[in-house]
């Protein structure tokens, strides 16, 4: 090929192979798309799925999921957007310390909980209740970016990116290393963030961290990421896997389950999810009776899926917002003003 004929996409593949490491995903090797796209001049395909999924509905809809405090007033809680934003940036910055495709990862992490419910795992455990026990969010995010998003079309993701989203959490691991960087992103992220959001809603201080942890992993949010994040890279580097060192993982283990005692099944921060779960399965009872109410999209899968599993796609795609509205619109009656003599 000629020097004038060379476009910016195949710059990127030539930076990939002489830039990356022996154990990166480049992006010349990937398993290719379900539906061939013509290749794009100034994008390579992982670049292309990071733009497919921030250009798309489901993405923009995290800004209003609940991540940890449902419908929160203040303005600096989490959303389940802003979540997603923190585990894309130190996915990324793990990915290039090590030298793997930062593209791909990119394009994992922001469609790792793109079809997460509203009410954050509120409205997982409802879907659970209602619809099937195996439901589970990043199931339901591959199956967006496969089937819900763009009118019913999908978003034709690469096998690699859709590989990282489904396992990003859970006990199977992602095929490449830069799926499972998303894993651990994921994870460092929700706890440094939810212990924030935790502090700021005064049901928790940092000071109530034990100390053993504090001493290992810092005492400020800063601190925390930064150790856990360099000892990712640290451990990891030029080797075939992902992981922390020992000590440092135990430690983060430790601070989770201090979280889980303290934060996720705090009666003041969880004091709302019982009446989160109970209206979104009457929602779901609701379209299951009258499924001729459904958003075109849904209907159109009917026949293909059956009722409950498009009932199940409609309530998992809501905000939080639009489920309280559209419940209230459903079973709270309006005030009737009649006209002033």
């Amino acid at each position: 090929m000629s020097e004038n004929n060379v476009s910016v996409r195949d710059l990127f593949l030539e930076h990939e192979k002489n830039t990356l490491s022996e154990y990166a995903c480049l992006t010349s090797q990937s398993r290719g798309r379900d539906n061939a796209y013509v290749p794009c001049s100034i994008r390579t395909e992982f670049q292309r799925d990071r733009d497919k999924i921030l250009h798309s509905q489901s993405f923009r809809r995290l800004m209003n999921k609940t991540q940890v405090f449902l419908a929160p007033a203040g303005d600096h809680y989490r959303t389940r957007m802003t979540h997603t934003l923190e585990v894309t940036q130190i996915a990324r910055i793990i990915a290039r310390a090590l030298r793997l495709n930062e593209d791909l990862t990119e394009a994992a992490a922001l469609g790792h909980d793109i079809g997460h419910t509203p009410f954050g795992h509120a409205g997982e455990y409802a879907m659970q209740k209602c619809y099937d026990p195996e439901f589970t969010h990043y199931k339901q995010s591959l199956r967006v970016v496969e089937k819900l998003e763009k009118g019913g079309k999908g978003l034709n993701l690469t096998w690699e990116v859709r590989d990282g989203i489904v396992n990003h959490t859970g006990k199977n691991m992602a095929s490449t290393l830069e799926g499972v960087i998303v894993k651990f992103a994921d994870r460092i992220a929700y706890i440094n963030h939810d212990i924030d959001d935790a502090c700021r809603a005064e049901i928790l201080s940092p000071d109530d961290i034990p100390k053993h942890i504090r001493y290992i992993l810092g005492s400020t949010h800063s601190e925390r990421i930064n150790t856990m994040v360099y000892s990712i890279i640290k451990e990891s580097a030029d080797k075939p896997y992902i992981a922390m060192q020992p000590y440092v993982q135990s430690a983060t283990d430790s601070l989770r389950e201090f979280l889980f005692e303290h934060v996720y099944r705090n009666p003041v921060a969880k004091s709302e999810e019982s009446k989160a779960q109970e209206m979104l399965m009457r929602l779901f009872e609701h379209f299951v009776r009258n499924p001729d109410k459904l958003p075109s999209i849904y209907q159109n899968n009917i026949e293909s899926d059956g009722v409950e599993r498009c009932v199940c796609d409609f309530i998992s795609g809501m905000t939080d917002r639009y489920a309280i509205e559209l419940y209230s619109d459903l079973y709270i009656p309006k005030v009737w003003r009649g006209r002033r003599e």
